[in-house]
Formats: C-alpha cells, sequence, structure tokens
C-alpha cells in the first residue's frame, strides 16, 4: 500500500505537497513536515487527484475556510450546484464539501470533483442513507455494509476528506437518553447514525469497524473528520455531558488514525455562548493531542435567522483567535432552507472575515502585515489599490459606485472633509 503523507513525513521526505504548502504560508517545508508527521497538521487531497491544489490545515497556518454546497429533494438542479461552486471559488473558499440528498448523488459528486482543484468533502453515510430511503422506504434499510460501502465510494472517487460520525455510539446514545437537551441530535449524519443503532440494537458500523475504515483512508489518503454527531444545537445544550463524551471517543480514534498512518481532524460544535468558545476549543486541542479543529460557526446566539453568517463569524472568529484551525462557514439561510449562490458569497466572505481576523489575533505569517498595506493605501487615497485588495472588491467596488462623490479622490461620506484630503492639502507647498 503506498505510503500517506503522515507516513512519509515521519519518515522525514518533504513531499511535493509538503512543499506548495510551505510556500503558501511562507513557512520552512521543514516545519510542515513536523506538524503533518506529529498530526498537528493536515494535508487534504485524495492520492487520486494529483493536480488538486494542496491545502494545509491546521498548527500555525492561515486558518481555512470551508463552504457547503450540494442538491437537495427540493432542488436537485446539478447546474444550481456548479454555480454555487463558482461562488464559493470566487469568494475565496479554501475548500467545499458535496453534502447532497437529492437528485443524483453520483453525479452531482463526479462533477463537483471534476470541475474544481479546490479539496472536495463529503458525508458518506448522506449517500447510505438517501439510497436505503429510494430503495426501501426508509433510511432505516441502511446495513453495515452499505454504510462501509459508502464510505469506500467515495474515497475511490476521489475525495479528499470526509466526515464520518464514528463517536455516535450506544454509550453515547445512552448518554443523550439522560440528557436534558432542548434539540438533541441536530447533526443530519449524526441522526441518520443513531437511527440506524436504535433500529437494530447494533453498535455504529463506523466505530465497530474503525480499523477498515483506517484501511480505506490509508488507501486512497483520504483524511479523516471525525464528525460531532452529537453537537450542540442550541445554546441551552452546549457543552452537555453527550458532546463531551462524544469528543472523549473521538479523541482515542484520532489516536488510532494517526497511529495508523492515516491524516485526521476533529469537527466542533455548533451552537455555544460567547463565554464558552476559547475553553471549547482549548479542551478539544488538549484531549485531542493538536488535531486540527474544524468548527460549524459556532453559533452565539439561536435567534437570528436570516443573519446567521454575522453570528457565525463572531463565534468563528472567536474560535480560530483560540486555536481553531478551519471554520465551515455559515450562510445566511442557515436553518431556513438551501443557500442560492449569493447566499454561498456572503457566508463565504463573513467565515473569512472571522479567519482572517483570529490569524491577525494569533500572529499568522502574513496577516497583519496585508491590514498595514491596506492603511497605507487608504491614507494615499488609492481607490484602485484598496479595491483590489479588499476581502470582497465585487461588494466594495459596488457600493462606492452606487454612491459615488463629485470629488473622486475621496468618499460621498466625507467629500471635501475627507481627513486624508485635508491633511494632503495641508502639506501641500503654497502656491507662488
Amino acid at each position: 500500500m503506498p505510503d500517506t503523507q503522515i507516513l512519509l513525513a515521519r519518515q522525514g521526505e518533504i513531499t511535493p505537497a509538503m512543499q506548495e504548502v510551505a510556500r503558501r504560508e511562507h513557512i520552512s517545508a521543514e516545519k510542515i513536515r513536523q506538524r503533518i508527521a506529529d498530526g498537528t497538521v493536515v494535508i487534504a487531497r485524495n492520492r487520486l487527484r494529483q493536480g488538486a491544489g494542496a491545502c494545509g490545515i491546521g498548527r500555525g497556518l492561515r486558518t481555512k475556510v470551508n463552504a457547503n454546497i450540494g442538491a437537495s429533494m427540493d432542488y436537485p438542479d446539478l447546474d444550481k450546484e456548479l454555480r454555487k461552486l463558482t461562488a464559493a471559488e470566487e469568494s475565496g473558499a479554501d475548500t467545499v464539501m458535496d453534502l447532497s440528498t437529492g437528485g443524483d448523488l453520483e453525479g452531482i459528486r463526479r462533477a463537483i470533483l471534476e470541475a474544481t482543484s479546490l479539496p472536495v468533502g463529503s458525508v458518506p453515510i448522506y449517500d447510505a442513507a438517501v439510497r436505503a430511503a429510494r430503495t426501501t422506504g426508509s433510511i432505516r434499510g441502511m446495513t453495515a455494509q452499505s454504510i462501509m460501502g459508502a464510505v469506500e465510494d467515495h474515497a475511490r472517487s476521489g475525495i479528499d476528506f470526509v466526515t464520518l460520525h464514528c463517536g455516535v455510539t450506544r454509550d453515547t446514545l445512552r448518554s443523550l437518553a439522560n440528557s436534558p437537551r432542548v434539540t438533541g441530535i441536530v447533526s443530519r449524519g449524526g441522526q441518520f447514525t443513531a437511527t440506524w443503532i436504535t433500529f437494530n440494537d447494533r453498535e455504529n458500523p463506523l466505530y465497530e469497524n474503525f480499523d477498515r475504515v483506517l484501511d480505506v483512508a490509508r488507501e486512497y489518503d483520504v483524511t479523516l473528520s471525525l464528525g460531532d454527531g452529537l453537537r450542540p444545537g442550541c445554546l441551552a445544550d452546549a457543552m452537555d455531558a453527550p458532546q463531551v463524551h462524544e469528543l472523549m471517543i473521538l479523541a482515542e480514534l484520532a489516536d488510532r488514525a494517526r497511529e495508523a498512518g492515516v491524516q485526521v481532524m476533529i469537527e466542533g460544535p455548533g451552537h455555544v455562548p460567547l463565554d464558552q468558545i476559547a475553553s471549547q476549543v482549548k479542551l478539544q486541542k488538549e484531549l485531542c493531542k493538536g488535531a486540527p479543529f474544524y468548527v460549524l460557526g459556532p453559533l452565539v446566539t439561536d435567534i437570528a435567522p436570516g443573519y446567521d453568517h454575522i453570528v457565525g463569524a463572531i463565534g468563528g472568529a472567536i474560535a480560530a483567535a483560540a486555536g481553531a484551525d478551519f471554520l465551515c462557514y455559515v450562510t445566511p439561510a442557515e436553518h431556513l432552507g438551501l443557500p442560492n449562490e449569493e447566499q454561498v458569497n456572503q457566508g463565504v466572505i463573513a467565515a473569512r472575515i472571522a479567519a482572517h481576523a483570529a490569524d491577525i489575533a494569533k500572529g499568522v505569517a502574513g496577516a497583519r502585515e496585508q491590514d498595514r498595506e491596506f492603511s497605507v493605501l487608504r491614507k494615499r487615497r488609492d481607490w484602485d489599490g484598496q479595491l483590489a485588495r479588499c476581502l470582497d472588491p465585487t461588494a466594495a467596488r459596488r457600493y462606492r459606485e452606487a454612491a459615488k462623490p463629485l470629488d473622486e479622490g475621496v468618499c460621498s461620506m466625507c467629500g471635501e472633509f475627507c481627513v486624508f484630503k485635508i491633511a494632503d492639502d495641508d502639506q501641500a507647498p503654497a502656491e507662488a
């Protein structure tokens, strides 16, 4: 079986993918190699996608942003998903995940993989559940073989990282049964898994057959993203016993993955009060020995549908500043419906703002310098320079042109009273 990035790193080899990540991150290739070897950095790229870009996620690297796309039963249109993929790429997403549960699942996945050079993630149990519902009338029709088979199918198709809810076990469900949770299980993959366990009165196949999962991941060098199936779905459920119980299991499985030469990251909450975010990130990092941490949001209030991209960006900035490595975007449509292209753009930009703010706080190479260079352009009133270098040039240019000033050297808010213009005029030499 070919070596994985983590096994090669342990052997002292610096691969082309490690060199590419080092160039992008302005860090030495040797540091990248060391961090991959100790499991604090992953490169999410399937062995079959050598033409795709190498994206490093983890300690000391720029905080990455993922955009979820994918068709649903109500909107099974591949063309729409490809347009959303383009919107995610143009907005600066680092990765995308195909979360399709409607339409031609295999065809959509294949089309997304062919259309992008970004790392692509997926949730194989969605595939198994949808197929079972179509053939037997219920997701209960899944079998252990079909669940494991979906993991193999996704790896074989070229998927770079897979979310697997291995920590939803019979024990964690007993913990859940004794919990006063308000929203129960809000993870779709977690609920699919829990339903199968309860209906069949059997252990989670992904947990029970984790060695087989590792064999598949090692064969294709797929990064495992151990999913938080019991993540809190509201602030009232944050940091309860089922969430912590699952995290303890994921920590053990992460150890097994690294020992087997498989790259692994851990997924996190969810809905978390502002004052708990840093402590939750630190707990995960401690228990999972610095494994890259991938968070959804976190969302810091439950009552802002339509603005959850802002809610998620607030939580994401705090989480990433505390050590989270990978932010899954949240769109304005979260909790309301399938996002469209504009909402994908808004979600990516909001998450990128959060990621960059955190990178400044963490001292990530080049982050603070970007802001300084931009501020110099602002002081000079170099509008073209500013618009070219901001996080969303399209939106910035649209706002400026919508309120165009009489004097193009200023903005229409201050006009002739622009502080920079006044300072420049004061310093200009007097006419002879």
